[in-house]
């Protein structure tokens, strides 16, 4: 069990929640900038207008109004500089082409436009946001304006086009892709092959107690503790930095607290799966609020999703690096892999008052957890 501190760095990287902000712009005296959510942002930090850089990157954006359509993509230019609005050297263009006024900076210090010194020297960069508003690319100014603006663009046509018409009957589950990066999935899985992970057993309540058992025809996994604690603390700060806000934006709920670090192995030779079952059913697992399920190297095998019984035969996954989050009281099963390995890093996350629980319930534990 791990306690989740509340500061991290915020220098944004992709993958990071944008921070959100109310800021006057050239439409509103107090725009919501969470309110523009629900389509990809190009959010341009540009300082002044009036420098010959900054007029050069603007005006390549300015030259493809058809991109910037509020449907699929919409433009933000940030200024710090009184005389952009005075000189009316911007102007809004409806739809998609936008401005904030940041004359004392807090836009521009949120997103790290800022260095250290006196006077602080701005540092324009463009950032593109998902239509969560997490960070897709960050890019700072170069010295080819073209390029710069190329980069941006080609970030933007990246993005699929969200789906549209009524939606079926799903599963009440978040998917959050783009948690960890290429690089930590893999040092999971090395951590695992390193050591080779030791059978997974499950949960059961026995004679008023909580106890681990294997059962084989129900749960076939190797889990393997993250030992390295380094590698540990690595996933927990990016659990709090980039799952925390989500959860916390779905489900208003504070996850303050993070159980169990493993990287689970399901192995197509020995069946590798996980029957319908609950995560919080046993008097020792009452405390646990949220699974994850995330995800370390999907497209590696075959099988191995997730499905929610309760609300239909679906199944769930979800690219490498990006988990799929739900409620520890739903049923859930992975489905058995039937090539290759399945990897995933599984934690539970909770709050202050199912630690409570938690402590209250010690008592009920039995032998070790598995």
């Amino acid at each position: 069990m791990s306690k989740m501190s509340d500061t991290a760095s915020r220098s944004l990287r992709p993958g990071d929640p944008a921070p959100w902000f109310t800021a006057r712009s050239t439409s509103n005296e107090k725009y919501h900038f969470e309110s523009v959510a629900g389509r990809t942002i190009v959010l341009c930090l540009f300082g002044s207008a009036a420098k010959p850089l900054s007029a050069a990157v603007l005006a390549g954006f300015l030259a493809r109004p058809e991109v910037f359509d509020d449907d699929n993509a919409a433009f933000f230019g940030v200024s710090t500089d009184p005389s952009d609005e005075r000189l009316a050297r911007v102007r809004e263009r409806v739809p998609g082409l936008r401005w904030f006024w940041d004359f004392d900076l807090a836009v521009s210090r949120a997103y790290g436009a800022l260095a250290e010194g006196e006077p602080p020297r701005y540092l324009p960069r463009t950032f593109v946001l998902d239509e969560r508003l997490r960070v897709l690319a960050v890019l700072p100014f170069s010295q080819d304006p073209a390029q710069h603006v190329a980069q941006a663009l080609e970030a933007v046509a990246a993005r699929p086009r969200l789906a549209e018409g009524r939606a079926e009957l799903q599963a009440p589950v978040l998917v959050v892709p783009r948690l960890f990066e290429p690089a930590l999935c893999r040092r999971l899985i090395d951590h695992y092959e390193a050591r080779g992970g030791k059978d997974s057993g499950v949960m059961r309540d026995r004679e008023g107690m909580t106890v681990g058992e294997y059962d084989h025809s129900f749960k076939r996994r190797r889990d393997q503790e993250i030992e390295d604690e380094t590698l540990r603390q690595a996933c927990i700060a990016l659990v709090q930095r980039r799952l925390v806000p989500e959860i916390r934006k779905a489900y208003s709920f504070e996850a303050t607290r993070i159980e169990r670090h493993i990287v689970a192995c399901y192995d197509a030779q020995s069946g590798g799966w996980f029957r319908p079952h609950r995560d919080n059913g046993g008097k020792a697992t009452a405390h646990r609020r949220f699974a994850v399920t995330l995800n370390l190297n999907t497209g590696e095998y075959e099988g191995g999703e997730l499905r929610f019984p309760e609300f239909g035969r679906r199944a769930y996954s979800v690219e490498a690096g990006g988990a799929i989050v739900f409620g520890c009281g739903m049923l859930h099963e992975a489905t058995p892999v039937t090539r290759g390995r399945r990897y995933a890093y599984l934690p539970f996350l909770y709050d202050e008052q199912a630690a409570k629980v938690r402590d209250g319930n010690r008592r009920f534990l039995a032998g070790e957890r598995r």
